[in-house]
């Protein structure tokens, strides 16, 4: 029977609650602007799309070395955050929250926009012209249509949380027990003499936990939209 090792219960911990929190912090963000992509139009509205993108297209250590610039302990955010809240985020398990989500936030803006471009807006219509006011419309009525493509976003960016190495890494090192994810602690065991049956164990826990989120997405999305049609 397969017992996890100390390091591996110990990255894979770290990974689903970075992985977690990252989900948490990013979604009303991912709602919000999916929205104002999908419903608006207003100046500016190509550069936000093109900024929520970013991520996608730069490398990974780009975008940790701006997180650092901005969020280190001298960054303006950064010192702000210290000086305010007492908060750290450079290399901290926090801030590799925080990559992971700025690292998956594409991905969960495009699967709730697309979802919400598909609503039939003539049903969010009729319900205004029921007296619901346009707050009570989204939630009761555009927020359930779409909710397959907000779990579908939801769930594609634990797994790009989970996958997340690049951004980590630059941002807030490579800190056992703080920062070493499953992708730092598999690295770590690369560059180690004889960490090479180590990191075949991570491997397979990694394509285990991403094959599991994959499917569990369809599943759940599936079950979503059979009781809306019902």
């Amino acid at each position: 029977m397969w017992s996890l090792t100390p390091l591996e219960a110990e990255a894979l911990a770290l990974s689903l609650r970075v992985a977690v929190a990252a989900v948490i912090f990013s979604l009303p963000f991912g709602v919000l602007v999916a929205w104002l992509l999908a419903r608006r139009r207003f100046p500016g509205r190509s550069l936000l799309n093109g900024v929520v993108h970013l991520p996608l297209i730069l490398p990974p250590v780009v975008v940790g070395y701006l997180l650092l610039v901005l969020l280190g302990r001298r960054g303006p955010l950064g010192a702000w955050l210290y000086d305010v809240f007492g908060v750290t985020v450079a290399f901290t398990w926090k801030g590799a929250a925080v990559a992971a989500a700025v690292m998956a936030f594409p991905l969960m803006v495009r699967a709730i926009r697309l979802s919400l471009e598909a609503v039939d807006r003539r049903l969010e219509q009729a319900a205004r012209t029921l007296g619901a006011g346009p707050v009570r419309v989204f939630v009761t009525v555009t927020l359930p249509l779409c909710a397959p493509g907000i779990l579908t976003g939801t769930i594609l960016a634990f797994a790009r949380s989970l996958g997340e190495f690049g951004a980590t890494i630059t941002f807030v090192s490579n800190i056992p027990g703080e920062t070493r994810t499953l992708p730092l602690a598999l690295f770590s065991l690369v560059q180690t003499p004889g960490g090479e049956a180590g990191a075949a164990r991570l491997v397979i826990i990694s394509v285990v936990l991403a094959m599991a989120a994959l499917v569990a997405s369809e599943l759940l999305a599936r079950r979503i939209a059979a009781r809306l049609e019902g």
